[in-house]
């Protein structure tokens, strides 16, 4: 599954878009479907501050599509990932502030080099200009929404528990947990009520209820 969402500065999400992949049907890559998604936000008048992904979606055919939409980008780069014609990534010494490096077929870029606790490395690329670190690590921050946005659907809205053996019915069961966690977000904004008491609360009345009944029964 390919989500689209807008996150704010905030860190508010909101699901703007999202595609099922199964290329036996419709015949399109993942970086086909994101770049169609792409093009039907720019027909919606959607305009990001960038538009910020994993080293997955980083092919110079997406970043050019972006640029092309007249959007900024901010995308991971693999470490193997070929600039100034010859050189890897991780062969270049990147500074704190970036290094501007030539991304053949698209032109210059600058890249971000971050070493996490555990020591991994990433790299990020992005076509904004004269942008500082504490920026990227800002939009790379918002990104990170994605994921609890996976979590809150698996673990809450019942994504993964649908039983459904026809491509037409898992899409519905997938469409209606989508829907699902729309009026939970809904709640959690009015109510301050976090995703997983809304489901605790109702299964709490839902065991309430039953012992209430068993009790009159007998």
């Amino acid at each position: 599954m390919l989500n689209f969402l807008w996150v704010d500065n905030n860190k508010e999400v909101c699901p703007m878009d999202f595609r099922i992949w199964e290329p036996k049907e419709d015949g399109q890559t993942k970086n086909d479907q994101f770049r169609e998604m792409l093009k039907i936000a720019k027909r919606r008048e959607v305009k990001p501050e960038a538009v910020v992904a994993d080293s997955w979606y980083g092919s110079l055919d997406n970043c050019k599509c972006i640029r092309d939409l007249g959007w900024n980008w901010v995308m991971g780069l693999r470490k193997n990932r070929v600039v100034n014609h010859e050189e890897k990534l991780e062969n270049l010494e990147i500074p704190e502030e970036g290094l501007s490096v030539h991304l053949r077929g698209y032109g210059n870029i600058s890249v971000f080099r971050f070493v996490a606790k555990n020591g991994r490395i990433d790299y990020f690329g992005t076509n904004i200009e004269n942008v500082s670190k504490d920026k990227i690590v800002s939009l790379v921050g918002k990104r990170w929404q994605i994921e609890v946005f996976h979590k809150e659907l698996k673990q809450t809205c019942g994504l993964e528990c649908s039983q459904a053996r026809t491509s037409r019915s898992q899409r519905n069961h997938i469409v209606l947990s989508v829907l699902s966690w729309i009026k939970k977000q809904e709640l959690r904004r009015k109510q301050n009520i976090t995703f997983y008491r809304q489901k605790w609360d109702i299964i709490k009345q839902s065991v309430a209820q039953q012992l209430e009944y068993e009790l009159l029964v007998t």
